[in-house]
């Protein structure tokens, strides 16, 4: 039927074109053979129409378009242009053992989704990682929907798919992408954090808001604002070279970090036996003041004394020992200059 329409278009066309040669000279015609608009306007009358002229064309035409095929709709279940109509390679996939043949079949079908994967890595772009990065992991997302993704369940692949990527996307960033390791609660908390932000950025003044102000916005309490605050900034570390914000010096952080003083340990050591010198006999009190906070050598206590020098060096030793007994550490001796 569509060849015999078609045929009676072609004769048709051919029959339109003789007619517009027998056209008089004075009387411009179109490619369909009748007068133009410019002849009209100038008031020339179009001769009657030729004998052979067929009537009812586009009736014809219609006819041709209605039995031409029509492209096939794409399903309401894949909403994306490139979401591919894979509904009997799944049901294939389901039933075909493993080997070569269902190698190909699956490999087929990632393919043809591999489109949509990327477009969902975009949506994590700018955020510290390199996109080709997250092209991969997204990849490897439909990889995990593609072998788990049951037809018999009625739910539309796509629709398993895309939270499945989406899920390993962000998996990736809370696995690899901290520079330090954050509870999984208080990444959740940041980000509910970030979206508040965002939402009142545009009804709050320049200075943004206030814990309490995303705390009224998101039920959260006002600690939890506070954490998942502290960890916006806790992303990715900061070098120790980088030059700190608002410095006129050009100073480093590296600059601001101080060092260990000298004498520290042992500051914290006279402060931890303090208490107990109370607790001493007045001869061994006298010598641990005059050895340790007058830096008198034990020759200068044994003469001062009226003692030997081994026994000031013993009485050292053992209230020494007894001290750091009691305050649980090492109570530093120094040598006897």
């Amino acid at each position: 039927m569509l060849v015999k329409t078609l045929n009676t278009v072609e004769i048709d066309d051919r029959q339109l074109a003789g007619a517009a040669e027998h056209a008089p000279e004075d009387v411009p015609v179109n490619a369909g053979g009748t007068e133009t608009r410019a002849a009209r306007r100038r008031g020339d009358q179009a001769p009657n129409r030729p004998p052979n002229k067929p009537r009812g064309i586009k009736r014809q035409r219609r006819a041709v378009k209605a039995a031409t095929p029509a492209a096939p709709r794409r399903s309401a279940r894949h909403p994306h242009d490139d979401a591919p109509d894979t509904d009997e390679d799944f049901r294939r996939l389901a039933t075909l053992p493993d080997g070569p043949e269902r190698q190909e079949l699956r490999g087929r079908v990632i393919n043809a989704w591999l489109p949509m994967a990327e477009r969902l890595a975009l949506r994590f772009r700018n955020r510290g990682e390199n996109l080709e990065d997250l092209q991969q992991v997204a990849a490897v997302g439909l990889v995990k929907a593609v072998d788990r993704y049951d037809p018999e369940h009625g739910n539309a692949f796509e629709s398993f798919a895309v939270p499945t990527v989406i899920g390993e996307i962000k998996r990736h960033f809370r696995d690899h992408m901290w520079g330090v390791h954050v509870p999984r609660r208080v990444q959740e908390l940041r980000n509910r954090v970030r979206a508040a932000r965002q939402e009142l950025t545009s009804t709050i003044d320049d200075h943004g808001p206030t814990p309490e102000q995303i705390a009224e916005h998101t039920g959260m309490s006002v600690e939890d604002v506070v954490l998942g605050s502290q960890a916006l900034n806790s992303f990715s570390p900061l070098s120790l070279d980088a030059e700190l914000q608002n410095s006129d010096d050009g100073c480093s952080l590296a600059d601001t970090l101080g060092s260990p003083e000298a004498g520290f340990d042992l500051v914290v050591a006279r402060e931890a036996v303090k208490p107990h010198l109370d607790r001493l006999p007045e001869r061994e009190k006298e010598i641990l003041y005059l050895r340790f906070f007058r830096d008198m050598t034990q020759s200068r206590i044994a003469e001062r004394l009226g003692l030997s020098q081994m026994h000031v060096s013993r009485i050292i030793s053992r209230t020494c020992r007894q001290i750091a007994d009691r305050v649980g550490e090492n109570v530093p001796e120094r040598a006897a200059a």
